[in-house]
């Protein structure tokens, strides 16, 4: 039974306490290491170790800062393979796509902000002969990240990059439900040697110690990813502490096919869009609208592909589902299957657990699951499943797409599939989202703003955005004369 340990101070720490929570691995339903529950006295170790090393660690120069955390991202590529496999049993994707994707981003997210510091400018402005103003940007201090259990290095790295590259000490809280790779990402971070108590992590559940991460007043800013019913618990109870927010919240992204698409490339990608990881991903398209001259010709390839998807242990190379991340997730993802055919919808494919043979007999698979025939105003078609679950509905016209698209209370993804360069402006200006891909899916520049509207959440991260959330922004106006 693997014991993980918090890091604080530069050193792996047992909670103070002595409490810990069981992790499952999710293909096979059993525990095989546990994890602490943090708690108060945990986090004021950590704060006080950020404390005294931030000041000393902002003081770096950008490029020395820069050359740390690259040894850090180095390591990574090191350990590539053993996060891999770790990502792989706490989360339950397949390995195949925890070191294609998630390990791979995890060191160039590292990369790229500690490249981007060294080119991160600020402004100035002439006021004739008279004055000049110039703006400074200083760390905020100690900071506060959150991260969420379905990409686990890959969004743990890309909250705590940014803040350590603009000269913050960080205390992070990765999920308790996915904590491996967080807790493999200390000990590489004492290899690499990164300053004691520039980077603290702290394992443990939201009441234990999320909350008091969130409302401790010598924590200057709060980096969430999480569901949205969280980041509104996180705004009330630190409404009035005038924390710095950024709030990456959920999803119910619109995926719009128009019949002038390149049909074999779209009905490929659309599969990807909605059923990588599972289904679990934030950006997902989980609702499906095809315009009706091609509705029957592309429902019947679509599905023909979601049934060739290898539903399997997620440390065969040749598995492409993998299994979902807990029993009350896998739950929870049933029920909304169970509750869509209770609105009338059919499913097309899937629907149910799936139960294999040899040592995942126990695990939490779902078959990639496609339903129609529901109305978009009912609770599948609105409220966030984020698991292998996706719909379909055709429509008529542009106008109605985008009203299909917009009718929900998320705005955070979305993706358009045309040949035509007019209506792909048009339809990406009218969606109510912060991110619009037309004719792709997760195609990723770092230096571009990534955030959501409505309730997908506040702000935005991702290049100069995150360099901006975690410095504060100061004028400095010189007269001349």
């Amino acid at each position: 039974m693997q014991l993980i340990k918090n890091y604080i101070a530069g050193e792996l720490k047992e909670p103070a306490k002595k409490k810990y929570l069981d992790n499952v691995e999710p293909a096979t339903g059993q525990v095989y290491s546990q994890i602490p529950n943090s708690t108060a006295e945990d986090l004021e170790l950590a704060v006080e170790a950020a404390e005294k090393v931030q000041p000393s660690w902002a003081g770096l120069s950008l490029e020395k800062r820069a050359e740390i955390l690259m040894k850090v991202a180095d390591a990574i590529d090191d350990h590539s393979n053993e996060l891999a496999k770790a990502e792989a049993i706490d989360n339950g994707k397949p390995f195949s796509l925890a070191k294609a994707v998630d390990i791979y981003r995890a060191s160039a997210n590292i990369r790229f902000f500690a490249q981007a510091i060294t080119q991160f400018s600020s402004e100035s402005h002439a006021m004739g002969d008279e004055a000049i103003n110039y703006t400074l940007r200083d760390p905020v201090g100690v900071v506060g990240c959150i991260s969420p259990w379905n990409l686990p290095l890959y969004l743990f790295t890309w909250k705590i990059a940014p803040a350590l590259a603009a000269g913050n000490a960080v205390i992070a809280k990765p999920s308790e439900v996915t904590p491996m790779t967080a807790f493999l990402l200390s000990k590489i971070c004492i290899e690499a040697g990164l300053p004691a108590g520039v980077l603290n992590i702290l394992h443990g559940d939201g009441p234990s110690i999320g909350d008091p991460l969130t409302t401790h007043p010598k924590i200057k800013a709060i980096s969430f990813t999480g569901g949205t019913s969280t980041g509104a618990h996180i705004s009330k109870v630190t409404a009035g502490m005038f924390k710095k927010l950024s709030l990456e919240l959920g999803g119910k992204n619109p995926t719009l096919v128009f019949a002038d698409c390149d049909f074999e490339d779209t009905v490929s990608n659309v599969v990807r869009a909605a059923f990588s990881n599972q289904g679990q991903i934030c950006l997902c398209g989980s609702r499906i609208y095809i315009e009706r001259p091609i509705y029957e010709k592309f429902k019947q390839a679509f599905i023909q592909k979601v049934q060739a998807l290898k539903v399997g242990d997620p440390l065969q190379e040749d598995t492409q589902h993998g299994a979902l991340v807990s029993k009350p997730h896998m739950e929870k993802v049933l029920s909304y299957i169970e509750l869509a055919q209770e609105e009338g919808g059919n499913i097309l494919t899937g629907g149910k657990q799936v139960t294999l043979e040899g040592r995942c007999e126990k695990g939490y698979f779902v078959e990639p699951t496609v339903i129609e025939g529901l109305d978009n105003d009912c609770r599948t078609n609105q409220e966030e499943i984020f698991g292998p679950v996706c719909t379909i509905m055709p429509f008529d016209t542009d106008e109605e797409a985008v009203t299909l698209a917009n009718g929900t209370q998320y705005g955070l993804a979305s993706s358009i599939w045309t040949n035509d360069l007019k209506r792909a402006h048009r339809v990406a200006k009218q969606i109510e989202a912060g991110i619009v891909w037309v004719n792709c899916w997760l195609l990723r520049d770092l230096r571009t703003p990534f955030g959501g509207v409505k309730n997908s959440g506040v702000g935005r991260e991702g290049g100069l955005e995150a360099l901006r959330f975690f410095t504060e922004t100061k004028n400095v106006c010189i007269k001349y004369s």
